[in-house]
């Protein structure tokens, strides 16, 4: 469990990378492109981070998208993992042991922890997620689901 103070310093962090992702993000309207770039700054910016990256909702499918880490998983079949399940419910999901969460796709057996937050479009439709997943159990918490959630805005 994190202190107030460690809080305090992680979602200082989130919000100096927003600025910095704020101002690098105006070079393009390109999805593809502005994925990358949050997902290449995250990854390297913020302590814990062993796979970070976007899957996008194709049909029945989510395709892995932008993303830095070790190799993932190509394809996601529908309702099935925590990616699908922040879809499902439309919402951020935190998980804070993977062996614990019903269902969970193993891409990589060294992540012990995740979190998935729904990326929408204009219209408010769930278009991708923003997926990021640590080798330490209990990484995340609300100040990287609010962290995070106003970055995935900036898309």
């Amino acid at each position: 469990m994190l202190s107030a103070v460690d809080k305090s310093k992680k979602r200082g962090r989130y919000d100096r990378i927003y600025v910095q992702l704020s101002g690098l993000l105006n070079a393009t309207g390109d999805m593809v492109s502005r994925m990358s770039t949050v997902a290449a700054v995250l990854h390297h910016k913020m302590d814990g981070f062993f796979w970070t990256g976007f899957y996008l909702l194709n049909n029945e499918n989510l395709h892995v998208g932008p993303y830095q880490g070790p190799v993932a998983c190509q394809v996601l079949a529908k309702d099935t993992g925590v990616c699908w399940t922040g879809i499902n419910q439309q919402k951020t999901i935190i998980v804070p042991d993977v062996e614990q969460f019903p269902g969970h796709i193993a891409c990589d057996s060294r992540s012990r922890s995740e979190i998935v937050v729904p990326v929408r479009d204009k219209e408010g439709q769930i278009i991708a997620v923003l997926d990021v997943d640590s080798k330490h159990l209990d990484q995340f918490d609300e100040t990287d689901a609010e962290g995070l959630e106003k970055i995935v805005g900036l898309i």
